[in-house]
C-alpha cells in the first residue's frame, strides 16, 4: 500500500482520534469521486445536498470504521448509496435498472475493465454520457473506476455478487464506448470541422470576352 492510499489510511486513523486537519484531509480526497457517484443516482440538482448528508453521517459513525483507504472507500460509497436512496424514496421516484438481475449474475465478466475505463472516462464529458446508461450500469462504472472501489468492494455496496458487477460495467462501458464515439463523429462531421471540410475545388483559368467579361472554366487535362 503506497502513495494515496496510505496517506489516506493514516488521515483516516487520525481523524478517528478526532484531528480535524485529518478529516478534512479525508474529506478533500474521497469526496470528489463520491459526489460523481451520488450524481449518476439522484442528478446534479440534488447531489450536493444527498452528499451532504452522507458525510454527516460518516463524521458521526467514523469511530466505528476498521479498515484501510479501500475499505473506506467502500464504506463511505454505500453510506452515500443509502442517503440516495433514501432522498430517491422520499421524492417517489425509483432509480432506474437497465435489465434483469438474473441475467447478470449468471454471466461472468469477459474481463476486468479498469484499464478499458481509464481509457473511456478520458474526457471532462464522460460523467455526463454515463448518465445515460442504465442505473446498473452507471453504478457499476462509478464504482469501479471513479470511485477506485475493486469487484468485492463495489459488490457489497450494491448488495450483488462481484460477477454482476464486473458484467455491469463491462457492458456499461461497452454502451460508453459507443456513446463516445458518436460524440466523437458528430463533432468530426460539424460544420467548421476538419471533417466536415469540402472536397479541393478543380483550379480554373479566366479568358476575356470581346465584351470585356471575364468568363471562367475549368482547367482540362489539355490545358496543363
Amino acid at each position: 500500500m503506497l502513495g494515496d492510499d496510505a496517506e489516506l489510511t493514516a488521515a483516516v486513523l487520525a481523524a478517528q482520534d478526532g484531528d480535524e486537519t485529518a478529516f478534512r484531509t479525508v474529506y478533500r480526497a474521497v469526496h470528489p469521486r463520491m459526489l460523481g457517484y451520488v450524481r449518476t443516482l439522484v442528478g446534479d440538482p440534488d447531489a450536493e445536498d444527498v452528499a451532504s448528508e452522507s458525510w454527516l453521517q460518516i463524521a458521526r459513525d467514523l469511530d466505528r470504521f476498521e479498515g484501510d483507504a479501500d475499505r473506506f472507500r467502500g464504506w463511505a460509497a454505500r453510506i452515500a448509496r443509502n442517503r440516495a436512496l433514501d432522498h430517491i424514496r422520499m421524492r417517489g421516484r425509483r432509480p432506474a435498472i437497465g435489465g434483469d438481475e438474473t441475467e447478470l449474475t449468471g454471466k461472468p465478466a469477459l474481463s476486468d475493465t479498469a484499464d478499458e475505463a481509464m481509457e473511456a472516462l478520458a474526457t471532462g464529458d464522460a460523467m455526463a454520457l454515463i448518465a445515460q446508461l442504465p442505473q446498473d450500469q452507471a453504478e457499476a462504472v462509478v464504482l469501479r473506476v471513479v470511485v477506485g472501489l475493486d469487484a468485492k468492494s463495489a459488490a457489497q455496496t450494491l448488495g450483488k455478487r462481484p460477477g454482476a458487477v464486473r458484467t455491469a460495467a463491462h457492458r456499461g462501458l461497452k454502451r460508453l464506448a459507443e456513446l463516445l464515439g458518436a460524440e466523437s463523429s458528430r463533432a468530426t462531421n460539424a460544420p467548421g470541422s476538419l471533417g466536415a471540410v469540402p472536397p479541393p475545388r478543380q483550379p480554373s483559368t479566366s479568358t476575356v470576352t470581346s465584351a470585356g467579361v471575364t468568363q471562367s472554366r475549368t482547367r482540362t487535362q489539355k490545358d496543363m
